[in-house]
């Protein structure tokens, strides 16, 4: 590959606008073969709030997320351990509810919040470059919850797992 397209092509994927695959391995196109995943559960405290949320901390299972699931119950959601402390990206290929995504740092607090509707491919990317986990919820579950950036998910979610392990 020449220099110039080379150095294209790792600034599209720093930036996040192409996506990466590692080698040798395809992208799943029905993650999980098409079914919702069972995770761990653990119960956090947002606010006033306590939310019971499965816990994704291999790539497999964030690839997966909330995929394929026809409900959520309230009050529940999944909490993702990201692999590296950076921009964060989430898409909701295969995501038949509406969700909000919380980005949340090292510490355990929330820096951003954004809503993301069902089936839409378009990526949903933090403005921070400092985010370790990412929380998803049912659609406006912070907003209802009084929840807003700088309020701290506790226990931490560093108790879970540390971002990039």
């Amino acid at each position: 590959m020449p220099m110039k397209l080379r150095i294209f092509v790792i600034l599209l994927i720093n930036l996040g606008w192409l996506p990466v695959t590692l080698p040798g391995r395809a992208q799943n196109e029905n993650p999980n073969g098409g079914q919702p995943q069972s995770l761990p559960m653990v119960s956090l405290h947002v606010g006033k709030a306590q939310l019971i949320t499965e816990v994704a901390s291999t790539h497999e299972q964030q690839e997966t997320g909330l995929m394929y699931r026809t409900k959520m119950a309230d009050n529940h959601g999944m909490i993702f351990l990201l692999p590296t402390i950076t921009t964060a990206t989430f898409w909701m290929k295969n995501t038949l509810i509406p969700l909000s995504v919380a980005y949340i740092d090292k510490n355990g607090v929330i820096l951003e919040i954004h809503d993301m509707k069902a089936l839409d491919t378009s990526i949903t990317r933090s403005d921070s470059d400092q985010v370790a986990y990412a929380l998803e919820t049912n659609l406006h579950w912070f907003a209802l919850n009084g929840i807003k950036p700088g309020d701290r998910i506790e226990p931490p979610p560093s108790t879970l797992g540390q971002p990039g392990n």
